[in-house]
């Protein structure tokens, strides 16, 4: 394995970004988890593909890079999104977690997570929330479970029910 690095993100990573979600769309539909993300590639929806767009012009993404190549990328912000509710004290929040399947077995993603957990104590924040599709065979929550997070609420967006899950830092 190469050196794992984290770098702020920047608008010109949206391929890269469309790139993960393609990757992941491809796999889950292979899985059978559809429902988590649709069965088309993102980049050929522009509606979506605007969507990971905007998520480069957001101030809290992180790309993570193994051996110099993409292999992930977070957003944490200090607000929930507004399907979730609030958590009634100050959070910092997972908006995006999301690996390359060429990085499969390399950790990535617990990388990432470890990162949001030491941003929260840098900045004071007692609590670190994020937010899953709970649909398909209940892998996706699992893995957070094991990565220290609790189950929490669960909320429901036109039918896309989801899980939040939450960790003190």
């Amino acid at each position: 394995m190469g050196t794992f690095t984290i770098r702020p993100g920047e608008p010109g990573d949206a391929d890269t970004l469309l790139r993960f979600f393609d990757e992941a769309v491809e796999w889950l539909v292979a899985r059978g988890s559809a429902g988590q993300w649709g069965d088309q590639p993102w980049s050929g929806i522009p509606h979506r593909a605007s969507r990971v767009a905007d998520m480069t012009k957001e101030p809290g993404l992180r790309l993570a890079e193994v051996g110099g190549q993409p292999a992930g990328a977070l957003i944490v912000q200090e607000q929930c999104p507004k399907h979730v509710p609030p958590a009634g004290e100050r959070e910092l929040y997972i908006g995006l977690l999301i690996t390359s399947r060429r990085f499969t077995g390399h950790r990535v993603g617990a990388r990432l997570l470890e990162y949001s957990l030491e941003e929260a104590r840098k900045r004071g924040i007692g609590l670190v929330r994020v937010d899953c599709w709970a649909g398909g065979d209940g892998e996706l929550q699992r893995y957070y479970e094991g990565q220290g997070f609790t189950p929490t609420v669960r909320f429901d967006v036109g039918g896309w029910i989801g899980q939040v899950f939450e960790q003190r830092p």
